[in-house]
């Protein structure tokens, strides 16, 4: 396997916990503004928890007892959306998460547990309140920051209304804006200021000693070299700073060679994973609700296969090896709900995650059984009493990444399929060195009991004693078989 240089090797082995932090954990000791819904409310559109980072900051120590050695946050610089996407000042910490120190402190005492920790930039698209907008909000065609959005000339130019604030909804915004979203106006990239600013965002986090970035729609911007330029600037703080972008598609030419970004979001697995261990289980119309889950249906092993050896022919394990991969997120309703509740089946998966090239992540909640519809409902406040936890899907959790740590062929293996018959089992073995544990992993997606066997040595000779008979596998179970290499 030939490495490339310029890729953090640290991604590799690492486990991610996303966190949403209006929704994971509210410190006592900061000051709130009044308005906040109540943490056990049911979560709406607008409405804010009032979860900080000190409040995450004093949660290190569960992520740490998860097995956990890497943070994705979502948004958290000033904005007025709860979610943090429409972003107000890209140059400081929102307040109701507690400012800049808040996030140094909780930067430092994550990297002091050897937890890595990386943002979500959202470089696409800024807010209605964003300053240099605004400013052309009120001075039109007379302000000098009308080229960092694209406006529609006329209206600009003849003092009419933007349409920002639009009486009806329908009333499409003057300016280019994400999704045709009045509060989502988009960046013009080709503007050297507006660039200069975003790139300046950038040298000023990864400075500060953050691990990377998750980057929000990132094609969405239709100027390539922004991304290189954007890559250039990241590397050159830290050179292993991880780069990954929410892509939800196959998207070979974002990540070859490393460039411009290291890995995307692994949805095609999550779609597959969804299909295959959900099967007949599925919700499907709750999951159907995410725009790109609509081509999700049960699937039998040999779809499932299908896409695994497509996500090796586009990417190769090189590559494979620092995809993100997740089985759900903010924008997805839970893995468990997709799943109708059933726990055996989010195990299942999640334990595949954890045997599959890739880092594996966690969104906050799953770990303890989580359910939720789309979004709102998918960004439930996280229940800290361990009365409320699912303590079977938390060691279920727990052992499938210390699973991950005890056999670094998890990590680093090559991959090989272990052909059987039965459409309900998936198998395949990572093989590793002479003198190493291999490792053979069986999955079956069935409701019922079922009795494999299986021929390893078709994979490699080498294999001492890999001659699987009579192996028994509950429904939704999965087996995990270490042995020698020759």
């Amino acid at each position: 396997m030939t490495k490339i240089a310029g890729r953090p090797e640290w991604v590799k082995s690492a486990v991610f916990y996303q966190i949403f932090p209006d929704r994971f954990a509210k410190s006592e000791t900061l000051e709130k503004p009044r308005g906040l819904e109540p943490w056990d409310s049911a979560p709406t559109c607008n409405g804010f928890k009032g979860g900080d980072l000190l409040g995450a900051t004093e949660r290190l120590d569960w992520l740490v007892d998860l097995g956990v050695n890497a943070v994705y946050l979502n948004p958290i610089f000033t904005s007025t959306a709860n979610h943090r996407y429409h972003t107000f000042d890209y140059m400081s910490v929102d307040p109701i998460l507690g400012g800049d120190q808040s996030f140094t402190t909780f930067l430092n005492e994550a990297h002091r547990r050897g937890i890595r920790v990386i943002l979500d930039g959202v470089f696409n698209h800024a807010s209605r309140g964003f300053y240099q907008f605004n400013h052309t909000l009120e001075n039109g065609k007379d302000s000098p920051y009308r080229d960092w959005f694209h406006f529609d000339e006329e209206p600009l130019l003849q003092g009419k209304s933007l349409r920002a604030y639009p009486e009806e909804p329908h009333h499409a915004p003057a300016y280019k804006a994400w999704w045709n979203l009045h509060a989502l106006p988009k960046f013009n990239v080709r503007n050297s200021e507006a660039r200069a600013y975003l790139l300046d965002c950038a040298r000023k986090w990864t400075a500060l000693g953050i691990d990377g970035w998750r980057l929000d729609v990132p094609a969405e911007i239709d100027d390539r070299s922004f991304w290189d330029e954007f890559r250039e600037v990241v590397l050159s703080i830290n050179p292993e700073a991880y780069l990954v972008g929410e892509i939800w598609d196959e998207s070979p030419d974002w990540v070859r060679d490393g460039k411009p970004f290291h890995a995307v979001m692994n949805y095609p697995l999550t779609r597959a994973l969804l299909g295959f261990c959900g099967g007949n289980h599925l919700d499907l119309p709750e999951t159907h609700r995410v725009g790109s889950y609509r081509s999700i249906q049960p699937m039998n092993a040999e779809g499932f296969s299908k896409v695994i050896q497509r996500l090796f022919e586009v990417y190769g394990l090189e590559t494979l090896g620092l995809q993100l991969n997740l089985l759900d997120s903010h924008d997805t309703p839970r893995f468990l709900t997709s799943v109708k509740g059933k726990e055996e089946i989010l195990k299942q998966a999640f334990l595949f995650l954890c045997t599959f090239p890739g880092a594996p992540c966690v969104y906050y909640g799953d770990e303890i059984g989580m359910s939720g519809r789309h979004d709102p409902d998918c960004r439930k406040s996280f229940p800290w009493e361990k009365e409320s936890h699912n303590h079977s899907v938390l060691a279920s959790f727990r052992e499938s990444i210390a699973l991950r740590k005890q056999y670094p062929v998890l990590v680093s293996g090559e991959f090989h399929e272990i052909r059987t018959q039965d459409q309900e089992i998936y198998a395949f073995a990572r093989l590793g060195n002479a003198g190493e544990p291999a490792v053979l992993v069986v999955l079956n997606t069935s409701d019922k009991e079922k009795t494999v066997t299986l021929d390893a040595t078709q994979v490699s000779q080498r294999l001492r004693g890999a001659t699987v008979t009579s192996l028994d596998l509950k429904p939704h179970g999965t087996a995990v078989l270490p042995f020698m290499m020759a």
